[in-house]
């Protein structure tokens, strides 16, 4: 599905997506990073010889970590979605409507786990909050629109 490009001062203003399509997407692309790690640690026993990994191996963890963070922040950076944002029609751009770049990225991706390991009241924030922005939209300076079927 193409996606449109991103235009700083555009006449077009997407509106900002709400919980359930952000949720949607957040399915999808859990099922992509879960392929993603259960590829890593494939990877990982077989270097191990069929051993697995001891539970709670901080090594591991954080891993883990590494590749979510890589996950998103390339894609968010690389065209503003994920696959599943892709599927849903959802771009996230920064409040001007430039693009993210790096920086930008690792403050969302920050700001979203903060959002997550608060037992998702970062996320349900938009619930409450005038603009629909969660935490992370907040302190990252973006947002997440939805964009316009497309006319193929």
């Amino acid at each position: 599905m193409p996606s449109l490009p991103h235009h700083a001062n555009a006449s077009f203003h997407a509106p900002t997506a709400g919980v359930l399509r952000r949720l949607a997407a957040g399915c999808y692309d859990a099922l992509l990073l879960g392929a993603l790690w259960m590829t890593a640690t494939l990877v990982i026993v077989a270097a191990r010889g069929g051993e697995p990994v001891p539970a709670g191996e901080p090594g591991y963890q954080f891993l883990l970590l590494v590749i979510a963070a890589l996950f998103f922040i390339t894609s968010w950076v690389r065209g503003g979605q994920t696959l599943g944002m892709r599927a849903w029609r959802l771009r996230v751009e920064r409040e001007s409507g430039e693009p993210l770049d790096a920086r930008t990225g690792v403050l969302r991706f920050l700001g979203g786990l903060l959002s997550v390991i608060t037992g998702g009241l970062g996320l349900l924030w938009l619930w409450i909050d005038r603009d629909e922005l969660t935490w992370h939209d907040r302190i990252a300076g973006t947002r997440v629109v939805v964009l316009p079927k497309s006319r193929d």
